[in-house]
């Protein structure tokens, strides 16, 4: 059945409700989602054409339970063999699917597991992304830090042991600039031996800015790689231009970062094609640049505020557990992300067999992690979260119950000299 992504509007001005409803059923009132902004920086790069073109030609009813069996056979799996993983006809094959994915795990990983937390220091967006709680047109309290508060927030971070953060805004050019970003990066390099960045796409320039910063890698999200679904999602903004934010991970290592993170936001279209673009992005862009560390997030829709109806389409944990040990199994030296919007149980089981990194300590929302670190409020009123989280366990809980499980939890592997 057909998800109503759509918000809310009871809040809107007369003004702005004219124009979210022509954004919403007039495509002409829309600007072209494939041509690039003013300001965008445009780089000549052929990856894009090789995602799209295995992509567009994917056809995964075709595959067959002797393509599955084949592709477990391989010592290396190729494109063709990542496509037969994915497909339909390897769903009764996933017991042995996981145990070749673990396997590789080992190999590459041993039994460690890493854990890192997310900030978000802003929730104002410039965007209208229909499935999305900080879209600009959701009734959410909106926040951002200044830097004392952004010390502070990090402070208490640290002081739980945590060692490794993610920066996030909303994707607000006005509200979260390059610059207050990169004042953040500095202040977080004085916490963590890691950093890094969740934000909206920037050019090259910029990025080796951040770097400079103290900024270790950057994760984006394409959403979805289909681009005619695209259209119908990101109807206002800058994240609206597809291209533009396809290139991001590439501009990034242009700039200098270390390591780039790449995801399809499972269940806005045609997961099994957004699983195997998401993985031949990665693909390509570590064959152009060997030296670049890569990874995968693998996040399901969840619900927001004020549209409790968004749930992920056709997406199940089977599924999920799928497209997580494909990944394993094509990309053996890829680290794997699987965020707290999956259970606990989930994340328990999946990082015992190919998920190499996990969140912990998580809020999605701005400001407020002293009171759920500390059980102390200091009567600041916070933002709003972006989504709702399902697994929220502390780091002390999921330090324990990683090495419950036999593996061996991992804060940071970086000693700079």
């Amino acid at each position: 059945m057909e998800n109503n992504f759509f918000v809310d509007s009871e809040f809107l001005s007369e003004s702005a409700l004219k124009k979210k409803h022509l954004l919403e059923t007039d495509p002409s009132s829309r600007t072209n989602h494939m041509e690039y902004m003013p300001g965008m920086e445009q780089i000549k790069s052929d990856i894009c054409r090789k995602v799209m073109t295995e992509m567009d030609g994917y056809d995964y009813s075709k595959y067959t339970e002797k393509d599955v069996l084949t592709a477990l056979e391989h010592e290396t799996c190729s494109v063709e063999d990542l496509k037969a993983l994915l497909s339909p006809a390897a769903e009764p094959f996933l017991e042995r699917i996981a145990q070749r994915a673990q396997l590789e795990t080992r190999k590459r990983f041993g039994n460690t597991v890493y854990i890192f937390t997310p900030l978000y220091i802003a929730n104002y967006c410039n965007n209208y992304c229909v499935y999305c709680g900080f879209n600009c047109y959701n009734n959410i309290k909106r926040m951002k830090l200044d830097q004392n508060q952004i010390e502070r927030e990090m402070k208490i971070i640290a002081d739980s042991g945590m060692e490794e953060i993610l920066i996030l805004t909303g994707e607000s050019r006005t509200q979260s600039d390059i610059e207050y970003i990169g004042e953040a990066c500095k202040t977080a390099s004085k916490y963590f031996r890691s950093v890094g960045l969740e934000i909206y796409p920037v050019n090259t320039d910029e990025y080796r800015y951040l770097h400079e910063c103290g900024a270790d890698y950057v994760t984006v999200f394409q959403e979805t790689y289909d681009t005619d679904k695209y259209e119908t999602l990101h109807l206002m903004g800058h994240k609206r231009v597809w291209p533009y934010r396809f290139d991001a991970q590439e501009r990034a290592l242009m700039g200098g970062m270390r390591g780039v993170a790449f995801s399809a936001l499972l269940g806005l279209s045609d997961f099994r094609k957004d699983a195997l673009a998401t993985a031949l992005h990665a693909y390509y862009l570590q064959r152009k640049y060997p030296h670049a560390e890569i990874s995968l997030s693998c996040p399901r829709l969840r619900p927001i505020i004020n549209n409790n109806k968004i749930n992920p389409l056709d997406v199940h944990e089977k599924q999920l557990c799928q497209i997580i040990c494909a990944y394993r199994i094509f990309l053996p030296f890829a680290g794997i992300t699987v965020s707290s919007r999956e259970s606990s149980k989930f994340r328990d089981g999946i990082v015992k067999i190919a998920a190499t990194k996990v969140s912990a300590g998580v809020s999605t929302g701005v400001g407020d992690h002293q009171s759920k670190y500390t059980g102390e409020d200091d009567g600041a009123e916070g933002g709003d979260e972006q989504f709702e989280i399902n697994d929220n366990r502390s780091l002390d809980k999921m330090y324990q119950d990683i090495s419950d499980e036999g593996l061996q939890p991992v804060l940071n592997d970086y000693i700079y000299v």
